[in-house]
């Protein structure tokens, strides 16, 4: 079969065209043009350069595929309200859901976000039948990826979609070229990290999501959701992990609720005054403070999502910055 893979430069899409390869898959990858691709160099992949926002370069990039991976979006969190957030993560999921019934796409695999249930507490984890609670944040790439998510369920039920969702959780790993989530252990190795709130999140092995992603071609039930996550870690807990696998000495001062989100508020104060993005702006104070945990049990069931330890993740990630010379 030959899979279409939007955002297949990016950190997680770079795992799933790499697992495709291993499955013997024909691969597209759908490209910005102009955009560096240093993470697909050397793979035996077909390019295709285009634009999103255009359907006519969607439905290009599409002819001749049999399944589609929509792992594209805009993350950016900075500024918290953005138009282009918005129409790149709503506007382009429906010209590759309208792609996908024109060309009578076999399965498209939309990857949305864990943020899109209500997370929990270690004891009463988030699972898919949790409503949605993370617009208190007012950040419009959590709240576009909830809205994209019921756009695609409404085309499966009522359009004729074949389609399912994937929700991955915090991702640690290998070719995170932003860097993404890995700029918390960059963070933690340079010293620039003064402690540590009481939240945390559930953290997973970039890996075992693309594994799922690409089970999910052939598994799993159409219109259905699945959280892919792993551990669930408070920040101590996580910092830990980094301290032991790094060999560093990580943080042992707990940041009071009430002063990490003054901080948040200066520093989007500040960054306003200045035009400079924020260290740590409000939203993301707000977020460092809950326990963004879930219970993955029904992507292990239904995908065999694997489990593979965080430690790992963490070294992987670590030596590949290394390997990459981020640490300077």
């Amino acid at each position: 079969m030959k899979i279409l893979v939007t955002g297949s430069d990016g950190f997680l899409g770079t795992h799933i065209v790499r697992e495709l390869l291993r499955r013997d898959f024909n691969v597209r990858a759908f490209l910005q043009p102009g955009r560096e691709v240093n993470t697909l160099e050397n793979l035996p992949i077909e390019k295709v350069f285009g634009d999103l926002l255009n359907p006519e370069d969607v439905n290009k990039a599409a002819d001749s595929c049999d399944c589609i991976i929509h792992s594209a979006a805009n993350t950016s969190i900075w500024p918290a309200r953005s138009e282009i957030v918005r129409k790149v993560n709503i506007e382009g999921t429906l010209n590759v859901i309208r792609t996908s019934l024109q060309n009578k796409i076999k399965k498209l695999v939309y990857i949305g976000t864990a943020n899109s249930f209500g997370f929990g507490t270690k004891n009463d984890p988030g699972d898919e039948t949790k409503p949605f609670k993370a617009k208190k944040y007012g950040l419009d790439y959590i709240d576009s990826k909830y809205e994209t998510q019921q756009i695609v369920i409404d085309y499966v039920y009522n359009h004729g979609l074949n389609a399912i969702i994937l929700n991955p959780t915090f991702m640690i790993g290998s070719y995170d070229s932003k860097p993404g989530s890995g700029a918390l252990i960059l963070s933690l190795y340079s010293g620039k990290v003064p402690g540590y709130t009481k939240g945390g999140r559930n953290f997973l092995h970039v890996k075992d999501a693309a594994f799922a992603i690409c089970n999910a071609l052939i598994r799993g039930k159409i219109g259905e959701c699945y959280i892919l996550g792993n551990e669930n870690l408070t920040y101590r807990e996580f910092n830990n992990l980094v301290e032991k696998q790094l060999n560093i000495k990580c943080p042992k001062i707990l940041i009071p609720r009430l002063f990490i989100l003054f901080y948040g508020l200066l520093s989007q104060f500040i960054s306003l005054m200045t035009g400079k993005v924020p260290n740590l702006s409000y939203p993301v104070t707000k977020i460092s403070v809950d326990t963004h945990f879930f219970n993955p049990e029904k992507a292990r069931r239904e995908l065999g999502l694997a489990q593979t330890p965080v430690s790992e993740a963490i070294l992987e990630a670590f030596e590949w910055f290394k390997a990459n010379n981020y640490l300077k």
